[in-house]
């Protein structure tokens, strides 16, 4: 196994505590890639000013580079450094704090009356509810949920040209849809009162808020999924202490965490621990082995609903940990407990594969589960 393949691996935790016996940053020579396991270490690559996001010679992408897709790449904030970042972020983050978690639930209820199969509900309702959020119409959520998803695939390095080309015009359709289709609501009355130096930016973002939204919440869902299938005694008690669904959302964004791994590019000579990184290397910050290290989290192998202290890498940590994380574990909750009031649409979730994937680990359930 190798760490990209543990992504997607049936059970990679015992091979990510192989890694963490190497406590200081390790140097993969097969796939040229310095690898943090440890949550010291990977607190110490997240935290660093000289790992970045993207590597100084590609800003974008080079597959995506000159379409639509990587137009809209080039403006996230979250692929970005500097002034790009910090000033869309100092708009975006407060705003998502502003959102009402009796809202979320509200619209959760709503548009969970039209999921009728588990890739609906993994897939499709996190979207729609944040596009809800946004103001997209309640006509038009479906259609932006399938073109985000769309374009969601121009972010991996395993996606065919024809993802591609189809990414290129899911971008198209979405810039189309947010920079002039979207009714106002409260949270895009708050997004666009922020000072956007740059219009363009402000479209990407929000396209951004429903892209990060959609594999991420995807997998937080199906591998909470999983583990009630799993574990019938934790389904029994959620079923009678409903209230604990928040605490086992969290629990689980750190137990299987739906993002297994990222990655940083040096962009100057550094130290991090005992090591030394030069200009253009890459470092594979693996994010489930930190929410596993003992050192962070006692017990990390076991499902703990009232962990104290719980610590969860799985949404970064540093100037790039994840402005939505709370936004991200309301939706997974609310779709969770309604969910828990329709058994049959996810009664063979102890049995899946996943999602084919480099980073994410998002539950892909049989094709009989999903039509019914």
């Amino acid at each position: 196994m190798t760490p990209l393949q543990a992504a997607t691996h049936a059970d990679p935790y015992a091979y990510y505590a192989s890694l963490r016996r190497n406590a200081q940053l390790g140097f993969d020579a097969s796939l040229g890639l310095w690898v943090a396991s440890t949550a010291k270490a990977v607190e110490a690559v997240l935290m660093h000013p000289d790992c970045r996001v993207r590597p100084s010679h590609e800003p974008v992408p080079a597959a995506i580079a000159s379409g639509a897709a990587g137009q809209v790449f080039s403006k996230l904030m979250r692929m970005n450094e500097g002034v790009a970042h910090r000033c869309p972020r100092a708009v975006v983050e407060p705003a998502l704090a502003t959102v009402d978690a009796q809202r979320i639930a509200g619209v959760v209820k709503q548009l969970g009356a039209c999921m009728h199969n588990l890739d609906d509900w993994m897939f499709t309702l996190p979207v729609a509810v944040v596009g809800s959020l946004l103001g997209v119409p309640g006509d038009r959520l479906s259609s932006v949920a399938d073109q985000t998803r769309t374009f969601v695939a121009c972010l991996s390095p395993l996606s065919s040209t024809t993802q591609l080309r189809y990414a290129d015009a899911a971008a198209v359709y979405l810039r189309q849809m947010v920079s002039g289709g979207l009714e106002q609501t409260d949270l895009l009355k708050t997004l666009i009162g922020g000072a956007w130096a740059d219009p363009d930016a402000l479209t990407a973002n929000l396209i951004g808020l429903l892209s990060q939204t959609c594999e991420a919440t995807a997998g937080l869902i199906g591998n909470t999924l999983v583990a009630l299938a799993r574990r019938p005694d934790l389904l029994e008690y959620l079923q009678r202490v409903p209230a604990s669904v928040k605490a086992l959302v969290e629990e689980v964004a750190r137990y299987d965490s739906p993002v297994q791994n990222t990655r940083r590019f040096v962009a100057a000579r550094c130290s991090i621990g005992h090591s030394v990184l030069e200009e253009g290397d890459t470092v594979l910050v693996l994010l489930a082995a930190a929410n596993r290290d003992p050192k962070a989290n006692p017990d990390p192998d076991s499902l703990v609903l009232e962990r104290p202290h719980r610590r969860i890498f799985s949404f970064g940590a540093g100037n790039h940990q994840c402005p939505g994380q709370t936004l991200a574990l309301a939706i997974a909750s609310q779709a969770l407990l309604a969910l828990l009031r329709q058994p049959s649409v996810w009664a063979g979730a102890g049995q899946c594969g996943y999602w084919p994937s480099l980073n994410g680990r998002i539950p892909r359930f049989q094709q009989d589960d999903l039509n019914r």
